[in-house]
């Protein structure tokens, strides 16, 4: 009998239609093995790069597709959020998100990310600097800032002040964890240690499911199409994982970006801005039966995960996600703009899923008191920590 992960079929065939510097606190426990060493090296690749201008980010080939993975998170903050909530976003770039979080009026947010160079990103969208066109007004909510690898660093006693967290995100970046069994554990002790009884940790990540089954219908070790591919290495040409094995399974991704530099990895750690500036992406594969115990391990329970054409299907008909889908432009605005996302980009949309864990027990009937945060409505260069590991 065949050991791997069953595939959850796919619920559509085609797209919808309309400086401060710290130590790690406490014990160190970064080894010097290939997925840390990965990790410093993307992350300082993806410091370097430079943010793409409107006119850049239009042009891309999968710009669709980007607008819907943000339609997706924006349910995910809009299900979730609640006011004054306080925010715990990891992997957090260059700040993405910052705006979703605003329009939930949250009260507080803490955002952590392995790059400097987002972190700093981040400082100036959060700042609105005059490059941020795009920024009308302040944001609503003081943010702290940290750059630190969530990975590999205990940060329950280094942010015991600013602890419990009412939600906790993690978009396209936990399957990076999931190269060693203590990278996973550290990831979700953090998110136990920081979430407050009753508190919600969302995510997207890669579908284990699905990219196995792609990996099983291919002809080799390489499948894709126009504007992604993904190989595996040469020791699973037998296209069967051990069940006793469920971390280090390693694969290549690439994503097309626009039209003139090739090959993107998706997640927010490593952007191939053109072919001579081009990284390795290891990124690995996360059985989600696997991943789901080790949560509950931790005190995290399943809610839901649904894979993204699924996810698409059941929100879509809802009126207010559909205004949002039509507003964000990712099928078109059903007038004047009949742009829309191609079935190439659907196809990349169907290996990932969002899922929701919530924190076991009873929350407290009070509100924190967001003032006792360390955040400030203005962020200085010195004022971004770095722990490092």
């Amino acid at each position: 009998m065949k050991r791997g992960f069953e595939a959850s079929p796919s619920t559509s065939f085609g797209p919808p239609k309309s400086k401060l510097r710290y130590d790690t606190y406490g014990d160190s426990r970064a080894s010097d093995d290939e997925s840390f060493k990965n990790a410093r090296r993307v992350a300082e690749h993806y410091s370097a790069r430079s943010n793409q201008t409107l006119e850049e980010r239009e042009a891309s080939p999968i710009i669709h597709l980007k607008k819907l993975n943000n339609w997706i998170k924006s349910v995910l903050i809009q299900l979730y959020a609640r006011s004054k909530d306080a925010v715990l976003d990891i992997a957090c770039g260059k700040g993405g998100d910052l705006i979703k979080w605003d329009k939930a009026k949250i009260g507080y947010y803490l955002g952590v990310d392995i790059a400097e160079g987002s972190i700093k990103d981040c400082r100036t969208r959060y700042n609105g600097d005059s490059e941020q066109q795009q920024r009308r007004k302040k944001f609503g909510f003081p943010a702290r800032l940290i750059c630190a690898d969530f990975y590999e660093v205990p940060l329950d006693k280094y942010l015991q002040d600013d602890a419990p967290f009412d939600i906790c995100s993690c978009q396209f970046a936990l399957h990076y964890s999931w190269s060693t069994e203590v990278r996973a554990r550290q990831a979700l002790a953090n998110v136990s240690a920081l979430l407050r009884p009753g508190g919600i940790f969302i995510g997207t990540m890669p579908d284990a499911n699905v990219i196995v089954k792609r990996l099983r219908e291919a002809d080799g070790l390489e499948f894709g199409n126009s504007v992604y591919w993904i190989s595996f290495e040469e020791e699973y040409m037998l296209k069967k994982f051990k069940a006793s094995s469920p971390f280090g399974i390693k694969y290549k991704f690439h994503l097309e970006i626009n039209l003139m530099c090739s090959m993107l990895c998706l997640h927010s750690y490593l952007t191939k801005l053109c072919m001579q500036d081009a990284v390795d992406c290891p990124e690995w594969i996360v059985p989600f039966h696997v991943f789901k115990s080790l949560a509950d391990e931790y005190g995290l329970d399943l809610v839901f995960a649904k894979n993204s054409h699924e996810f698409v299907n059941e929100y879509l008909k809802k009126p207010e996600y559909a205004e949002l889908m039509r507003r964000l432009g990712a099928l078109g605005d059903g007038n004047h703009d009949q742009s829309t996302l191609s079935q190439d980009e659907w196809d990349v949309a169907y290996l990932y899923l969002a899922f929701v864990l919530k924190k076991r027990g009873q929350p407290s009937s009070g509100r924190r008191n967001t003032s006792a945060n360390k955040g400030k409505m203005f962020i200085a260069e010195e004022d971004i920590e770095f722990i490092s590991s």
